[in-house]
């Protein structure tokens, strides 16, 4: 099974902590997390538009899946990880790709417009990556 991810997800995932849009999107995110977390060698492709995270949007918020502030959040990570729409790779080579090309300070440049930034948790992510680690542990709930 592959997971598809946009662009943006690429760093998301590192500084998610359990917290989302719903409960719903949430769980959905957690189970991808896990699985990226426990299995890295877990097969991702890079989609453009709607992922398997987005999925889970909840239907009473505004979607923002399909704006183009959000394709070009996509575009500005893809390229700053030199990756491209349709690639097929491992979870791993996400990682070793943030781990060579990504600071954590370029959060504030790469996702300037996104409301989760100032959690602080994707800079605390690409940190923990760069630092050599892996995924941490969610937070119990």
């Amino acid at each position: 099974m592959t997971i598809q991810l946009r662009g943006h997800h690429l760093l998301c995932l590192l500084g998610f902590r359990g917290m989302g849009y719903s409960a719903d999107f949430s769980a959905n995110m957690t189970i991808v997390y896990n699985k990226l977390r426990d299995e890295p060698g877990s097969r991702v492709t890079i989609v453009k538009g709607p992922d398997d995270l987005c999925a889970c949007f909840p239907s009473d918020v505004e979607p923002h899946c399909h704006n183009v502030s959000v394709a070009q959040h996509d575009e500005r990570i893809l390229q700053k990880l030199g990756f491209d729409y349709g690639m097929e790779l491992l979870w791993s080579d996400v990682i070793e790709r943030v781990r060579t090309n990504v600071v954590p300070e370029d959060i504030n440049t790469l996702c300037y417009t996104c409301q989760w930034r100032s959690y602080g948790v994707c800079e605390a992510g690409v940190r923990i990556i760069k630092q050599g680690e892996w995924l941490p542990p969610l937070p119990s709930q």
